[in-house]
């Protein structure tokens, strides 16, 4: 098994947060803004990087033939102008008969009352009945995102539930890493226990850490 399906299972069963992986990070990773459709609900993949640009989604149907299963694809928007990127039919798409694990965006959904009603996992940065128009664009992508997306995006992890969405670089997916996801799982536990069992107050136990001295 290599490092990063190690990563992504070990996050998986044990729903570490993104709250636990951002901190993991030396509290970075958080995507801004984005935020799910549908509460209680949590997701962790390998990132399928896809673009959209100048309120087109054209692209987005021709890429996300390509996703895997167990992907968590990401859409990055580009001069979309608040249009929403997709909406129902891609989304069923991409999650029921691609596999997909979720959809993450930096712009807007449509036919929010389906995804709600469908409890897909989505995150998104609003939601918009206007969308994009599913017409070829006239003038390319720029070529150098698409080599820096690509190298450094395409192939992440992404976690993400309630709280918001945190992409794992993949520098970062290292067996440093994984180790960091086992301790910082076991301090919370630690944390917990001071408080519920032993009854102390959250200086002692987050500031001080007295439970070193036992």
């Amino acid at each position: 098994m290599d490092i990063t399906t190690k990563i992504i299972d070990y996050i998986r069963m044990n729903k570490v947060s993104t709250t636990e992986v951002a901190d993991c990070l030396g509290k970075t990773g958080v995507l801004p803004g984005i935020y799910p459709i549908n509460r209680q609900q949590f997701a962790v993949g390998k990132i399928k990087w896809v673009y959209a640009y100048n309120e087109s989604n054209w692209d987005v149907h021709e890429q996300v033939r390509d996703v895997q299963k167990g992907d968590v694809v990401y859409i990055e928007c580009f001069d979309c102008n608040d249009r929403a990127i997709i909406g129902e039919l891609v989304s069923k798409y991409i999650l029921l008969y691609r596999g997909g694990a979720a959809i993450v965006t930096n712009g807007r959904m449509r036919d929010a009352h389906k995804l709600i009603k469908e409890n897909y996992p989505i995150w998104c940065t609003g939601v918009s009945p206007v969308g994009c128009f599913n017409t070829k664009n006239e003038v390319y992508f720029n070529k150098s995102i698409i080599e820096d997306r690509t190298e450094k995006v395409d192939g992440s992890v992404m976690v993400c539930d309630d709280t918001g969405v945190v992409l794992i670089p993949k520098a970062e997916l290292t067996e440093e890493f994984y180790t960091k996801l086992e301790a910082i799982e076991e301090q919370e536990d630690i944390w917990f226990d001071c408080i519920d069992r032993r009854k102390w107050d959250t200086f002692d136990t987050v500031c001080l850490k007295k439970y070193k001295d036992l």
